[in-house]
């Protein structure tokens, strides 16, 4: 979040209020309404003009009623006029999850950022934090302890109990398992508890009885804590396991390997790893060691040993097993030897785009590109890939043919062995119709990777065609077919005419098949007549109305594009229908500058915006009355990513691939009823059932759908977000269930 002016921090602290459904103080405990009985503690958080901590906060509580008081105000140091909230977390099964609490506090609200809300603690830890998105490391923690007999000072009592077959001697035979107990009486109740092996061992949580097979003399030391941070004084068992009786004279039998990245001359780069390996058909392995060199020391073999040191090694191992069997020692020897310099130099890629001209300096009919590559780094060029028209990198394996008629843009780049990846270089051009080569009439526009019928992808390549249409504009997945069966036929002609011209193989047209019987196309309910809202005409540009800040622009490939010039945030929506149950289907491709990812969304299902004159922003009537769903890759910042419900159900990045930047994403949207599904490229990424539930508040009272349900019908929109906030989208079309 950008530090913004008081007047303008003013305006958006009320706009979260309606988007987070807050009135004025807690979200889930119960609101400071009015007098309430005196509580017995006071804890106060303030906050002011920093954004990564609160000024102040408590760090522990007794358990028992209590007043939060949450100040962001002028006083407390405010001068920005930013707001805060602050949130008792209840998602991390770590932390108490009893008081729900979501404050949002700002300095020129009508409490002038003092609130508060009573609650009732319980003994404890509360996590507490700033929900803000961009400001989620402002927390801490609220450790609350037992209210009757005080603050807990008292450490746990611990006690130790070792168990197992024992001898005359009192040596346990084979094996011994300890158990440890704790409890606490101090009131905060046991945190962890912890051992350790051997008089300088590492503490390790306890969280079962400890099992020793290896025959000697033991010890194990260990201890627990608090709630409260009080740590019990160390404690101790001695015990010595023996060797069962046994007829077992066979030694284990030993081996080692050497792995690790080598040179031609077999010689190990950085490092050797050494893994040792016993095994004994009698009494079992008791004991492995290892000794480095010569002259090294054994030492107990519990995981692969590492050699970094640049010469040659000898790593000596043996074995002993239960009964006392010695293995005879072995070793390995090898080499370590320093890795050459490291490649840094990503390699350089250029572009020749050839073909015949016309007086204009367009391309004839076709365009051909060709990319070169070279690295000056040392390791070699491993990849070469190109990307056109803003589609996903492919793998560039031989000149580019480029036939259809209008402006085509290929970006190219190169990856060498070290893994260095060079930047895109970028290559522009145009092609003109000419040589008897009319522009080709393909029945649809899909130019995605692979061919999807209806949401089933078959993972077959989306290929062009001799008549230079993809697999899947030819298979018209979005007409309205008048039945399945008639959908199937066309889809088998379309698959045998391809198959003849060698456009895709048997197996191939098995895999389509299958996934166009799948997709129910033409099925009663699973018609697919779609009404085009967008088709990258300036007529169809001229059906939206734009509201607010920012601007999207009508582009020459069919896009529109927005945030390039006209700061601020704002909506483009289409005011000419209203629907009630849809599939919308549109295109985004993320052209945020830099290394940033763009921010926006698609709002459906609001009223018209000028039928809110009580709205200062009309854009605002799509967050405070619809919903919307977002559009954000970027891995950090933001909670909500693309695919969520925002305000109501977080989907991470995760969900579904995310593609590279500059890369047109599928994106569907069907809401039936309150039940809302999100695909994008094919793939379901969220759904979401709206109950009423918000993740910050319930809507507050006075807005249309108090029962949680918002509007039943509604229109469509698109959000500006700002001038970095650089976005797509084109091919937006509608279907009414």
């Amino acid at each position: 979040m950008r530090h913004r002016s008081p007047m303008l921090w003013t305006a958006l602290a009320g706009a979260l209020l309606m988007v987070l459904g807050l009135t004025s103080t807690a979200a889930y405990g119960r609101p400071d309404n009015g007098p309430a009985a005196v509580a017995e503690q006071v804890l106060t958080w303030t906050a002011g003009d920093p954004v990564d901590r609160y000024l102040t906060f408590p760090a522990t509580a007794v358990a028992g009623p209590a007043t939060i008081v949450f100040e962001n105000s002028a006083a407390t140091g405010n001068t920005t006029g930013m707001p805060h909230t602050l949130t008792f977390d209840v998602s991390d099964p770590e932390y108490n999850d009893d008081v729900r609490l979501n404050i949002l506090a700002s300095p020129n609200d009508d409490r002038d950022g003092r609130h508060t809300a009573q609650v009732t603690l319980t003994p404890g830890r509360y996590r507490f934090h700033c929900t803000i998105p961009g400001h989620g490391s402002m927390q801490g923690i609220l450790t609350v302890t037992d209210g009757g007999g005080g603050e807990d000072t008292t450490a746990p009592e611990t006690s130790a109990k070792v168990e197992g077959e024992r001898n005359a001697d009192g040596a346990y035979v084979g094996h011994a398992g300890v158990t440890v107990s704790a409890t606490d009486t101090g009131g905060s109740g046991v945190d962890r508890v912890e051992y350790a092996v051997g008089a300088d061992g590492a503490w390790q949580a306890y969280t079962a009885p400890v099992t020793v097979h290896q025959v000697g003399t033991h010890r194990i030391r260990y201890r627990a804590t608090d709630k409260a941070g009080n740590t019990s004084a160390e404690k101790a068992v001695d015990f010595t396991v023996v060797a069962p009786p046994t007829d077992d004279r066979t030694p284990p039998e030993t081996s080692a390997t050497v792995s690790g990245e080598r040179n031609e001359q077999g010689q190990y780069l950085d490092m050797a790893t050494v893994t040792v390996s016993a095994s004994d058909t009698g009494s079992g392995v008791g004991t492995v060691e290892y000794a480095i060199g010569a002259g090294g020391a054994w030492q107990a073999y519990t995981a692969p040993v590492m050699v970094h040191q640049v010469g040659t090694h000898t790593v000596r191992y043996r074995a002993t097993d239960r009964a006392g069997n010695a293995a005879a020692e072995k070793s390995v020897g090898f080499t370590v030897v320093a890795p050459p310099a490291q490649d840094t130099t990503p390699p350089q890629t250029a572009a020749a785009v050839t073909g015949t001209r016309n007086t204009d300096g367009a391309f004839v009919a076709r365009a051909t590109v060709t990319v070169t590559a070279t690295d000056a780094g040392g390791s070699g060029v491993d990849r070469v890939e190109y990307s056109l028209d803003g589609g996903p990198y492919l793998a560039y394996t031989a000149p580019v043919v480029v036939d259809r008629v209008g402006h085509h843009t290929v970006l190219h780049r190169a990856t060498d062995k070290a893994g260095n990846t060079s930047a895109a270089g970028r290559v522009g051009f145009d092609v003109a119709e000419g040589g008897g080569v009319p522009a080709p009439h393909c029945p649809e526009y899909d130019e995605r990777l692979t061919v999807i019928v209806g949401t089933v992808d078959s993972g077959v390549p989306n290929r062009m065609t001799r008549g230079r249409c993809t697999i899947n504009e030819l298979i018209e997945d979005e007409r309205d077919w008048s039945s399945h069966a008639l959908f199937l036929k066309h889809v088998d002609a379309v698959l045998d005419r391809l198959l003849a011209e060698g456009v895709i193989d048997t197996r191939e047209h098995r895999t389509v098949y299958r996934a166009a019987r799948e997709s129910g196309i033409g099925k009663p309910g699973r018609t697919t007549g779609y009404r085009t809202l967008f088709d990258g005409s300036a007529e169809s540009f001229a059906r939206w109305q734009h509201v607010g800040g920012g601007r999207f622009g009508l582009n020459g490939d069919g896009s529109m594009t927005s945030g390039t010039t006209v700061p601020g945030m704002g909506m483009l929506w289409y005011p000419q229908r209203r629907y009630g149950d849809f599939s919308l289907k549109l295109q985004w491709r993320d052209d945020a500058p830099g290394t940033g990812n763009a921010n926006s969304g698609v709002f459906v299902r609001f009223p018209n915006v000028h039928d809110h004159p009580e709205e200062s922003r009309p854009e605002w009537v799509a967050i405070r009355f619809g919903h919307e769903i977002q559009v954000l890759d970027r891995p950090d910042g933001d909670m909500y990513k693309t695919g969520s419900v925002y305000g109501f159900d977080r989907v991470g990045l995760g969900g579904a691939r995310v593609t590279p930047k500059g890369t047109w994403n599928d994106y569907e949207i069907r809401v039936e009823g309150q039940h809302y599904s999100v695909f994008r490229d094919g793939v379901l990424i969220n759904e979401f059932d709206n109950d009423g539930g918000q993740e910050f508040s319930p809507p507050r009272d006075g807005d249309p759908g108090t029962d949680g349900r918002r509007y039943a019908t509604g229109h469509i929109g698109l959000q500006v977000h700002g001038t970095t906030d650089v976005i797509s989208y084109r091919d937006i079309r509608i279907k009414e269930l």
